[in-house]
């Protein structure tokens, strides 16, 4: 018989996944699918707050679990959203799973982008590849509470046409007066790609002059990015604290107890995964 103390153990025990739905899922490129997901419980599903940036646990009974970057926004709730690559043994069986599948779900973890200090400013978001799945979420966010912030850029850059992911969504992006949309492959090899073309730090040529003080900078994609991101952005004179770039190292437990993305007394899991360019400046082995 369970005692009242192993219940309360129970409810307060931190790795305990939710019951979580998959309403929907599909590919959005190669290897690489959509998923939208609800907590089982409907109280749960509507209450549960996280900041653009965060991720989460998602686990399947028997296989594991891995933590994942959450694409939707925090404005739009009880249901999250996710852009996931398969990659390995927990993504081989989510993505074999079928829609109403159920798995399990805990978090939100990590830091998040600092939204609320970020008001009345400018963004930039910068992304490459598989970088857009965090980058989604600040975007949306910025688009749905659209008053609360200055001019709102996106870059965004893919190798090829059909490698873009949320590529029909970013194009009926780019014909909104109320956000500067561009997009840009590396090649072009189907001859249908009406954008730009080149890597994404081409794309900063086409930017309206830029108020330094008054402009937070967000990017996310592959480590050989970075540094060619940041020289552009450093160019314009944006301070490098409010470069801020998220950062998935090693991540596994999510709460900081195993120690397996820890770099010295830093903890991906906890104290990111939103790092500013001051953090990676001094720990160069977060990229």
């Amino acid at each position: 018989m369970i005692n009242q103390a192993s219940k309360t153990a129970a409810i307060e025990n931190p790795f305990l996944p939710e019951p979580a739905r998959i309403v929907r899922s599909y590919h959005l490129i190669e290897g690489v699918k959509f998923f939208q997901i609800r907590i089982v419980d409907i109280e749960k599903a509507l209450s549960f707050r996280y900041l653009p940036g965060q991720f989460v646990m998602l686990s399947i009974l028997g296989i594991g679990e891995a933590p994942f970057s959450i694409s939707s926004t925090p404005s739009r709730p009880g249901m999250l959203e996710f852009c996931i690559r398969d990659v390995g043994r927990v993504t081989n069986a989510l993505f074999a799973l079928k829609e109403n599948s159920i798995i399990g779900i805990r978090g939100p973890y990590g830091n998040g982008f600092p939204v609320e200090t970020m008001q009345n400013k400018n963004l930039i978001i910068i992304s490459g590849g598989l970088g857009v799945a965090p980058l989604r979420s600040v975007l949306l966010y910025s688009l749905d509470n659209r008053d609360l912030f200055k001019d709102v850029t996106f870059l965004y850059g893919a190798k090829r046409p059909y490698e873009m992911i949320f590529r029909d969504e970013f194009l009926r992006l780019s014909k909104r007066d109320d956000v500067e949309c561009l997009l840009t492959v590396d090649h072009d090899d189907t001859g249908t790609w009406t954008e730009k073309t080149g890597v994404v730090t081409s794309l900063f040529k086409y930017l309206a002059e830029i108020e330094p003080g008054e402009t937070y900078a967000m990017v996310c994609g592959p480590p050989v990015m970075y540094k060619y991101v940041i020289d552009e952005l450093l160019k314009f004179k944006i301070p490098k604290h409010q470069i801020l770039m998220t950062l998935e190292r090693r991540m596994k437990c999510g709460i900081g107890k195993c120690g397996h993305c820890a770099i010295d007394y830093i903890y991906t899991c906890i104290d990111g995964p939103v790092f500013s360019y001051w953090d990676v400046i001094h720990m160069r082995e977060l990229i």
